[in-house]
C-alpha cells in the first residue's frame, strides 16, 4: 500500500475530477502530468468513473489515480479492480474503511467533527478528508480540531481555490488540499487540455509559493 503522507508531500494539490466520458480520462491525466501534477482523484459521481480510472491506470502509469465520492464497499471493490491507489469518501463509513483495509488500499474518509475523528482514529485512520471544507468552518475549524487531535492530518476539499489554498497549506497539520479549479468540466468537455496543463502549472507554482 502507498504511504498517504508521502503521496501528500509529493502532491500538495490533488485535482478532484468529475468525468462524464471515460475516453477523456487519458488525455486529462496526461495534461495534468505535463503541468507537473501527477496525482488525481476521479469521483464516482458518474457512471464513467470505473472505466476512467482503469484507462488512467493502464495508459498513464506515471499518474497516481484514486477514486473519490466512494460511499460503499462495492464501489471500493470496483475502484481497486480498476486500478485506484487510494479511496476517498465524503463521510466516515466503517463499511468503506474496513473494505479498504481488507484490500490494502489507502482510505481517506470525510470527517468534520470531533466525534467523526475519534471514530476514524478507532479505525486506525491517521489522515482524513475535511469536507466540505469552506462551509464546515474552513481553516479555523481545522485548527481547533488539530489542537485536540495533534496526530491527525487533514486534506481539506470543497471550496478550495487560488485565493485561500495558502491559508491551509501553511499549516503543518494540512497534508494536502483537494481542488477542482484546474480541471473545469467546460475545459474537459471541450477537449481544451492545453488550458488544463496551463492551470496545473499555475496551481503547482502557487502551492510551491505556499511553502510546499
Amino acid at each position: 500500500m502507498e504511504d498517504i503522507l508521502k503521496i501528500a508531500a509529493e502532491n500538495p494539490i490533488i485535482p478532484v475530477v468529475k468525468l462524464e466520458r471515460a475516453e477523456d480520462a487519458t488525455m486529462l491525466a496526461r495534461a495534468l502530468c505535463k503541468g507537473g501534477i501527477c496525482c488525481m482523484e476521479i469521483t464516482f459521481r458518474t457512471a464513467a468513473a470505473k472505466d476512467a480510472i482503469k484507462k488512467v491506470a493502464e495508459e498513464v502509469p506515471e499518474m497516481l489515480v484514486g477514486a473519490g465520492t466512494v460511499i460503499n464497499a462495492g464501489q471500493v471493490e470496483d475502484a481497486v479492480e480498476a486500478g485506484a491507489k487510494f479511496i476517498v469518501s465524503p463521510g466516515l463509513s466503517e463499511e468503506v474503511v474496513k473494505k479498504c483495509q481488507e484490500l490494502d488500499v489507502i482510505c481517506l474518509p470525510g470527517c468534520v467533527t470531533a466525534s467523526e475523528i475519534m471514530k476514524a482514529k478507532s479505525l486506525e485512520i491517521g489522515v482524513v478528508k475535511f469536507f466540505p471544507a469552506q462551509t464546515s468552518g474552513g481553516i479555523k475549524a481545522i485548527k481547533a480540531l488539530a489542537a485536540t487531535f495533534g496526530d491527525m492530518k487533514f486534506i481539506p476539499t470543497g471550496g478550495i481555490n487560488t485565493e485561500n489554498i495558502c491559508a491551509y497549506l501553511e499549516n503543518s497539520f494540512i497534508a494536502a488540499c483537494g481542488g477542482s479549479w484546474m480541471v473545469k468540466e467546460s475545459d474537459i468537455n471541450a477537449g481544451n487540455f492545453e488550458e488544463i496543463t496551463k492551470k496545473a502549472q499555475e496551481a503547482l507554482t502557487l502551492v510551491r509559493g505556499c511553502g510546499r
